[in-house]
């Protein structure tokens, strides 16, 4: 099965999540996983299942993830999972679902949309930016669960098993199980 794993990443942070799902994904040998960014997808076609992701910039999904979800319009046809990188702190704030995700899930047909938290490094930000922080009083440091990313990749990985298995009993004339 086919899986491509894709998530538009402002300073990285959110790219080392969609790479660290892609090798969770990876760790169960019957998928064959891809891990590329959105504007570097000319094409989504030809694969099984999706992983789709964002960080938050301004209570929004980053424009390359949103484009790419308008550019494809067989998500409905296929298993797509979403989510979203970005609260911040402990407690992580904001904790709300960025703005357009409804319409994000409403266009993919997704299962789930996950909310993760996500990282804040000084030195990956430019000087407006350092001011907004600034000015916000938000905390710099990286607040990612990699156990909460790991265990949603590998509930993903179950569900397709159990997808995989399902389309073969009824591909074989038998009722899925």
């Amino acid at each position: 099965m086919r899986i491509l794993v894709t998530a538009a990443s402002r300073h990285g942070s959110t790219a080392e999540i969609a790479t660290r799902i892609g090798e969770t994904l990876a760790n169960h040998t019957w998928l064959d996983v891809t891990v590329r960014a959105p504007h570097d997808l000319d094409d989504v076609a030809g694969y099984d299942a999706y992983v789709l992701g964002s960080a938050i910039y301004m209570g929004h999904w980053l424009e390359a993830a949103r484009d790419l979800v308008q550019r494809y319009d067989g998500w409905r046809d296929h298993p797509v999972w979403l989510f979203s990188s970005g609260p911040i702190g402990d407690p992580p704030k904001p904790d709300e679902q960025p703005v357009d995700v409804g319409a994000v899930v409403a266009t993919t047909h997704a299962r789930e949309h996950r909310l993760f938290s996500g990282a804040l490094r000084h030195d990956r930000l430019g000087f407006a930016e350092r001011a907004m922080v600034a000015a916000l009083r938000a905390p710099y440091g990286d607040f990612r669960d990699w156990a909460a990313v790991d265990a949603w990749a590998n509930d993903i990985a179950e569900m397709l098993g159990g997808l995989t298995h399902a389309r073969a009993g009824t591909e074989m004339g038998g009722r899925p199980t």
